[in-house]
């Protein structure tokens, strides 16, 4: 959030980009009872509102904005948000509960783990070898992990946004001769049938057995491979060992306490930031075609990270902020020129993403087509 709108405006660009299918599918016999897509479309809803089950794995997810010109980011591969632009990222899982789960981010030569066991919550970061243990945390982990780990993204949250885009402007089909992370799986097939979309389809691989989405694939109009994917190479759906729970600092490493009550100030200050953000957006359209508006201005690719953070945090803000002004700067060069009743200004088009930025001071979002961004300018 101290970063604001470049990285949520790049964040929505980089997510919907990707290289081929890195998580491979065996196609087979069907081994599993026939389902219509409604009544699978329906269980898995379902499925969804009930909430995770025990479970343990390791995820993929690809993700390359294959734009030119692109400026090389520091901490790709770790927890940094940059880190959603480029390449392919692994997280492992275990989940034993609202109040016992671990996540793993590998990066190229480090680690950062999320550890919450009951009333205890570590954050391990091995590049800078430090712990920090995080009181007064219940449900931390549980509720808002990408506030340690912004990458930490699995295939159930992105099928869970996904199914609710699902509606009368979406056909939908399904197969079963599917066999993702070992396991066979339904494949349910969404396909938006307005040709503004920039989506061409979305396939969600369901485990036959538990209905959780093991593996979410996203194909752009212009390209026959997958332009986003993330899913399981494994997954066990039995409780994992209660020590994947347990953490103890690693001899020589800085040890670091943070209350969430002494930070308060700081952490309303954050939440207030966010909720006048979320105030000031606008949406126009409904389902696969619905754009995103919201205020934008030059300053903020300007913007340094709040007062009242210690000196390693405005480091590290600032690092991962000017990593993000870097790649703001490069799409807006690779922009063009646009204009319409609405106004002038820039857009930038990507496989799966449009983004519009009026010289009158909007951002404009979508996985749509720029004639349904211009269209949604002429909107006010």
């Amino acid at each position: 959030m101290r970063w604001g709108v470049p990285v949520a405006a790049i964040a929505v660009v980089a997510g919907a980009l990707g290289a081929g299918p890195v998580i491979a599918a065996v196609q087979g016999e069907p081994t599993l009872p026939d389902r219509t897509a409604q009544q699978l479309l329906a269980d898995a809803v379902q499925a969804a509102r009930a909430g995770a089950k025990p479970m343990s794995g390791t995820v993929i997810q690809t993700a390359s904005l294959g734009l030119p010109g692109l400026p090389e980011v520091a901490g790709v591969g770790g927890s940094s948000p940059a880190a959603l632009l480029a390449g392919s990222h692994e997280l492992k899982v275990w989940y034993g509960g609202a109040d016992r789960i671990r996540l793993a981010l590998p990066g190229r030569m480090s680690e950062t783990d999320l550890i919450a066991n009951g009333d205890q919550t570590w954050l391990w970061e091995s590049d800078a070898n430090r712990a920090t243990r995080i009181k007064g945390a219940d449900g931390l982990a549980h509720d808002r992990p990408a506030t340690a780990l912004p990458t930490a993204t699995t295939p159930q949250q992105v099928a869970q946004e996904l199914l609710k885009r699902t509606g009368a402007d979406t056909t939908v089909s399904v197969t079963s001769t599917e066999r993702v992370a070992d396991r066979p799986a339904y494949q349910l097939v969404l396909a938006p049938k307005d040709s503004a979309s920039l989506i061409k389809e979305v396939k969600l691989a369901l485990d036959g057995e538990t209905l959780v989405p093991l593996r979410v694939q996203v194909y752009a109009r212009s390209a026959a491979e997958p332009a986003f994917e993330i899913g399981f190479t494994s997954v066990t759906f039995t409780p994992p060992a209660a020590g994947n729970f347990t953490f103890t600092p690693p001899a020589g490493a800085r040890v670091v306490e943070q209350t969430l009550g002494e930070s308060g100030e700081r952490l309303e200050a954050e939440h207030d930031r966010a909720q006048a953000l979320k105030g000031g957006v606008k949406t126009v359209g409904e389902g696969w075609t619905s754009v995103a508006v919201l205020p934008f201005s030059g300053d903020a690719l300007t913007a340094q990270p709040a007062q009242g953070q210690d000196q390693e945090q405005r480091q590290g803000g600032g690092r991962s902020g000017q990593d993000v002004n870097a790649i703001v700067q490069a799409l807006l060069r690779s922009a063009k020129p646009i204009s319409g009743t609405w106004g002038t200004g820039r857009v930038v088009q990507t496989k799966l993403v449009s983004a519009l930025l009026t010289d009158d001071g909007r951002l404009l979002v979508g996985a749509v087509t720029p004639e349904k961004l211009a269209e949604a300018a002429g909107k006010k």
